[in-house]
């Protein structure tokens, strides 16, 4: 790993862990925290979790985990640059999905409503709300059961606070009652996080345009024809096809998508370098205290915009793709409401014992996409995915 530059994270600068452990022999505090991420059932479990196509339309698509794995990638290579360190980008990266559920955002949607249509009177709104940024925290925080002396993963402050990318207001009281000046701090009273905290939110886009192009074109949702429409796409499909006139079929496709990563990787290093500079950060403090640093030049980041309004029409929003996402919903709400009425169908034997809309919502979204189907055919009788 590259030195590291005086605004990034130091592992021997840590504000530590919830719960007191000495420190390992061999590894930073960071690349622990890396090291318990990658080694927890939830990780594991991501192998078969949708990013955009489930698990059981091709074997070639990506998955949370690849997803995860892309943005690891993405964030150290820039990291490197930028003088940040390495194992916490990477930390975070491959954590900050741990809480998806089945079936990607259509899963996060169907469950936030089963929980909140389950919320006692009177409760804590926060407390009984869905959020896949909220669940991958509650996920290292409680839920993997490793170790004797605590629940969870017990990462560092620096990895938790990445893995919290976003917060509503009343979502980040109730975690600050629970851990004064702790992760949501941030969204109550402003300041930013780490850089490397920022550069994961930032390469985490990165990665699923350019790949959701690449899958969108496997499925043959999209066509290079319809990209042209996309000027971040065509600019680099032109220059690929400038260097090799003949180049044709996914050669074109990965090429170019090959270049715009490239020319993105370069645009954030160079223009957060010049905001480094501008805002005159020489500490992670003066970071904190900074609005966000790393980021896109303002051309990239309109034709950034211009390529996720493409995805999100063309893709996204396909009737074969909200085909899907619609049996996905029923799915989890019969689920919900399966294991709610007979908690003892749950294989897991503390979230059984429980047996509220809390476990239940906790069992489901640990849930792979097809443990889910498979799960609710078991107790419906009825084949969605066939």
């Amino acid at each position: 790993m590259s030195p590291l530059a005086r605004w990034a994270c130091d592992p021997a600068a840590s504000r530590g862990r919830r719960f007191p452990e000495p420190e390992a022999p061999t590894r930073t505090a960071f690349q622990r925290d890396r090291d318990r991420v990658i080694h927890s059932t939830a990780f594991r479990r991501l192998v078969y979790k949708t990013q955009v196509f489930l698990n059981h339309e091709g074997d070639l698509f990506r998955t949370r985990l690849t997803h995860s794995l892309e943005v690891a990638q993405l964030g150290r290579s820039i990291a490197r640059s930028l003088g940040l360190n390495e194992d916490l980008v990477e930390a975070i990266a491959l954590a900050h999905d741990l809480g998806h559920t089945p079936f990607g955002h259509a899963g996060q949607d169907a469950l936030n409503a089963c929980l909140r249509a389950h919320a006692p009177a009177g409760a804590d709104e926060a407390a009984w709300t869905f959020e896949h940024n909220l669940q991958s925290l509650r996920v290292v925080d409680r839920l993997e059961e490793r170790y004797p002396a605590f629940d969870g993963l017990n990462l560092c402050f620096e990895t938790r606070e990445g893995i919290l990318k976003h917060c509503s207001r009343a979502n980040a009281r109730h975690l600050e009652a629970q851990e004064p000046n702790g992760v949501a701090h941030r969204f109550l009273h402003g300041g930013s996080p780490s850089l490397e905290a920022q550069l994961c939110n930032l390469a985490d886009e990165i990665a699923y345009n350019a790949h959701d192009i690449d899958d969108g074109v496997r499925s043959g949702l999209l066509s290079l024809d319809q990209l042209a429409d996309v000027p971040l796409f065509e600019r680099y499909r032109h220059k690929a096809l400038a260097t090799h006139p003949d180049l044709g079929g996914r050669r074109l496709l990965f090429e170019s998508i090959r270049l715009m990563l490239s020319e993105q990787v370069y645009d954030v290093i160079d223009t957060s370098r010049a905001r480094f500079d501008a805002a005159g950060v020489d500490s992670v403090a003066a970071v904190r205290a900074a609005s966000p640093l790393v980021a896109f030049s303002d051309v990239m980041r309109a034709e950034s915009q211009v390529l996720k309004r493409f995805l999100f029409r063309n893709l996204y929003r396909h009737p074969q793709v909200t085909a899907t996402t619609e049996r996905a919903r029923s799915v989890i709400t019969e689920l919900f409401d399966c294991y709610l009425q007979a908690p003892e169908e749950m294989s897991d034997a503390q979230t059984r014992s429980q047996g509220n809309a809390r476990s239940v919502a906790d069992f489901i979204a640990g849930m792979t996409d097809r443990f889910a189907i498979r799960e609710h055919q078991r107790l419906t009788g009825r084949e969605l995915f066939p």
